[in-house]
């Protein structure tokens, strides 16, 4: 390769690592990820987690950040529709909090969909969506 050839494709080379890191400091920042699990079926266990949940979301802007609530064990007796802890549950997703109930958990203490609060959603075993998220880059929390 001759001089020229050299300072051509060096002068090229550079130019693209400039391009390329201008684009990463222009880029969105990531979205923060938190999941949270409620195994317990105590309500003041449940309101500290919805309670977490917005903190998160006034400190950080809600559209900044997902959050996802795992229920599992005796924590899903908290999404029953007649729970203490209903109308906090149904504000909680309509603030953009995904709250979802292990389907395990339910058949287990047979409970069906129609017992549930309609405002949650559902996944087939609590603790593999836990380590699917954490997987994910979620920061977990347990209150």
């Amino acid at each position: 390769m001759n001089r020229k050839t050299f300072i051509q494709a060096t002068v090229l080379a550079l130019s693209a690592t400039f391009a390329m890191g201008a684009a990463a400091q222009t880029a969105a920042p990531a979205k923060a990820k938190v999941v949270i699990q409620v195994s317990d079926g105590d309500a003041a266990k449940w309101n500290m987690a919805l309670n977490n949940a917005k903190n998160v979301q006034d400190e950080l802007g809600a559209s900044k950040v997902d959050i996802e609530i795992v229920a599992y064990g005796p924590g899903i007796g908290m999404l029953k529709a007649d729970a203490t802890t209903s109308n906090r549950i149904i504000e909680a997703t309509k603030a953009g909090v995904q709250v979802v109930a292990c389907e395990n958990t339910m058949t287990g203490q047979k409970l069906t969909k129609a017992d549930m609060n309609p405002a949650i959603g559902y996944v087939r075993t609590g603790v593999v969506e836990l380590m699917n998220r954490q997987r994910e880059g979620y920061a977990y929390i347990r209150p």
